[in-house]
C-alpha cells in the first residue's frame, strides 16, 4: 500500500557483498546487544578457565558443560555469531587447559578430538537454535507492539473528528517524525503541459500535485523538500520530514506501519468521498422533489388565480355586454383578490427556494412583537383576529421582514383552517422560557379549528404539504400550495428560534414561535 523511498538520495544504499547476513543479524538482535554478545564471547570462556583453575577442579566433562552454558548464554544475548565465537574459543581453551597433554594444543587421544568436535557442533547448533528463538520472540514482540499501536490508532481515528489533519498528526507522532504532508496527484489539463520544475510537482513527472492536508512544523509541499516519500496509492503520496537520514529508508517496522497508515488513509478518503456523494445525492433528490412540487403548484395552484384574473378582465372588455356598477366592482374585486393571492403564492415560492438553497441571511436587531403586527396582518380580516399581546414585553432578536412573514403565514394558516372561529394572538416572556440557555420570548397563534393529529405535526412543516393534502375551504378553493408553515419554520430557524405546534385546550391548534431576547443596545 505504501512504498517508502528516500526522497533526496540519487543512488541506493549499498554495502559489502557479504554484509547481508550481518545486517540481518543486527536487525533481529540490535547493534548494542550484538556488541555486548561479542564482548561476553571473548570474556566468559577465559573467565571459566580462570575460575576452575583457581578452584583446582579439572573434570573435563563438567568444564565442557560450563563452556556450553556460556555459548548458550551468549547466543541468547548477542545472537548466532557471538555464540560461534564463544564456542570456538571455549573449544580452544578446553583443548589447551583440560585435554591431555595439558598446556598444548596437540591432542594425544583421538576420542578427545572427537569429543571436542562434537562439543563445537553442539555448541554452534544450540547457539543457532537459541539465537533464532530469541530473534523470533523479539520479532513477535515487535509485531504485537505494532498491532497494538495500529489498534490504538484505529480506535483514536474512529473516535476523532475524522479530519485528515488529525489523522496525519497521529501518524507523525507514531513515526516520531517532524512533519507529514499528503499530496493528491492529477494529470495536467493539456497534453502539452510542462510540469518539470514547477512547485508541487515531482521531479521528472507530468503529474500536478496538490496539498490535501499536513501536520507538524514546516511540512514539505514538494518532493524535493521532503526527506522521504511514501506512495499511498496511484493518486496519493505522503511527504515526510525527519526520521532516518534522507539517504536511508525507513526500517522494516516503520515501513509496515506506513503501509497500514496508507490503508487507513485510503479508507478515510473513501469515506469522505462517500459522505460527500451521499450529501450530493440527497441534495439532488430534494431539488428534484422541489422542482416536481413547483411544477405541480404552477400547473394548478398558480394557474387558478391567473384564470380568475383573465376571466374577469375578458368579461370587462366585452363591448357588447354592459355590466352594472355592482357587477363591475365584483369583477374588479376578483381581479384584486386573485392578484393578491398570486403575489402571496409567488412570494412563498421564492422564500422557500432561498431556504432550500441556504441563502437566507437575517439582519438581526431588537424588535417587539407588536412592531411587526401592522404589516403582518395587512390584508387579513381584522374582525376575526384578536390581538392580546402585552405592549411592554422585552424585545426579541429578529429580522423585521422575516418575522413579519412568519406571523403573516401563521395567522393566514389559522384563518384558513379555522374558518368559523377567531384567531387569538398572545405573547409572553419570563421565567421558564429559554432557548439554548438564553432567555427568550414566545409568540402564540391560537385557533379553535379542527386541530392536527400528533402523527401529522412533523409533516406540517414540510414544503408542499397541506392538512390531509386535500382539504378545501372558502367555497371549495384550495387553501394554498402548502408552503406557509415551511417558510415560517425556515425563517424562524434562520433567526435562531424555534417553531412548534401544540394542541389548543378545547380543540384546535396553537403555533408557538420562540425567539431569544435581544441583548444589544436599544434604538
Amino acid at each position: 500500500m505504501a512504498a517508502v523511498d528516500p526522497a533526496r538520495s540519487g543512488t541506493p544504499h549499498s554495502g559489502p557483498a557479504g554484509s547481508g547476513t550481518a545486517r540481518s543479524a543486527l536487525q533481529g538482535i540490535g547493534r548494542s546487544r550484538f556488541v555486548l554478545g561479542l564482548v561476553l564471547a571473548v570474556v566468559l570462556p577465559p573467565a571459566v578457565e580462570v575460575l576452575v583453575t583457581l578452584a583446582g577442579y579439572r573434570n573435563f566433562s563438567i568444564i565442557m558443560l560450563l563452556h556450553l552454558a556460556v555459548a548458550v548464554a551468549v547466543a541468547a544475548i548477542g545472537g548466532l555469531w557471538p555464540a560461534v565465537v564463544a564456542a570456538v574459543l571455549g573449544t580452544t581453551l578446553l583443548n589447551y587447559f583440560s585435554a591431555d597433554p595439558v598446556g598444548s594444543l596437540s591432542i594425544a587421544d583421538p576420542s578427545t578430538l572427537f569429543t571436542l568436535l562434537v562439543f563445537l557442533a553442539v555448541a554452534c547448533s544450540v547457539a543457532l537454535a537459541v539465537g533464532l528463538a530469541t530473534r523470533r520472540a523479539e520479532e513477535a514482540a515487535r509485531s504485537g507492539a505494532e498491532a497494538t499501536a495500529l489498534s490504538e490508532l484505529s480506535l483514536r481515528i474512529l473516535s476523532s473528528d475524522g479530519s485528515l489533519e488529525t489523522f496525519l498528526e497521529k501518524v507523525r507522532s507514531r513515526l516520531a517524525v517532524d512533519a507529514v504532508t499528503l499530496l493528491a496527484g492529477s494529470s495536467p489539463a493539456g497534453p502539452g503541459s510542462a510540469a518539470a520544475g514547477r512547485p508541487g510537482r515531482g521531479p521528472g513527472s507530468n503529474t500536478e500535485w496538490t496539498v490535501v492536508a499536513s501536520a507538524g512544523t514546516s511540512p514539505p509541499v514538494t518532493h524535493a523538500a521532503a526527506d522521504h516519500t511514501a506512495v499511498v496509492d496511484s493518486r496519493y503520496t505522503l511527504l515526510i520530514n525527519g526520521g532516518p537520514p534522507a539517504s536511508q529508508p525507513f526500517s522494516g517496522q516503520h515501513q509496515r506501519m506506513l503501509a497500514a497508515f496508507g490503508a487507513f488513509l485510503v479508507a478515510i478518503l473513501e469515506r469522505r468521498q462517500l459522505v460527500a456523494s451521499r450529501q450530493d445525492n440527497q441534495r439532488l433528490s430534494e431539488g428534484n422533489k422541489m422542482r416536481t412540487s413547483i411544477l405541480r403548484a404552477v400547473s394548478h395552484d398558480l394557474r387558478t388565480p391567473l384564470a380568475g384574473i383573465k376571466l374577469a378582465v375578458s368579461s370587462l372588455r366585452q363591448e357588447e355586454v354592459r355590466f352594472s356598477p355592482e357587477d363591475e366592482r365584483e369583477l374588479l374585486a376578483t381581479i384584486e383578490d386573485s392578484a393578491d393571492r398570486l403575489d402571496h403564492l409567488i412570494g412563498n415560492l421564492l422564500d422557500m427556494s432561498r431556504i432550500t438553497a441556504d441563502s437566507v441571511n437575517p439582519l438581526l436587531r431588537g424588535l417587539g412583537w407588536v412592531d411587526v403586527l401592522p404589516d403582518a396582518l395587512k390584508g387579513l380580516p381584522a374582525g376575526r383576529i384578536r390581538v392580546e399581546v402585552p405592549p411592554n414585553l422585552p424585545r426579541v432578536e429578529a429580522d423585521a421582514g422575516m418575522l413579519e412573514r412568519v406571523v403573516a403565514n401563521l395567522v393566514e394558516n389559522a384563518l384558513k383552517y379555522a374558518p368559523e372561529a377567531d384567531v387569538v394572538l398572545t405573547a409572553r416572556a419570563g421565567e421558564g422560557i429559554a432557548l439554548a440557555g438564553r432567555p427568550a420570548s414566545e409568540f402564540r397563534v391560537v385557533d379553535q379549528g379542527s386541530g392536527v393529529a400528533p402523527a401529522a405535526v412533523l409533516d406540517m412543516f414540510l414544503p408542499f404539504q397541506r392538512l390531509n393534502d386535500s382539504q378545501r375551504t372558502d367555497g371549495g378553493r384550495n387553501v394554498g400550495i402548502g408552503l406557509g408553515l415551511a417558510v415560517a419554520n425556515g425563517f424562524t430557524e434562520a433567526m435562531g428560534g424555534t417553531l412548534a405546534a401544540e394542541p389548543t385546550p378545547g380543540g384546535g391548534l396553537t403555533m408557538v414561535v420562540t425567539l431569544p431576547l435581544w441583548e444589544g443596545p436599544l434604538p
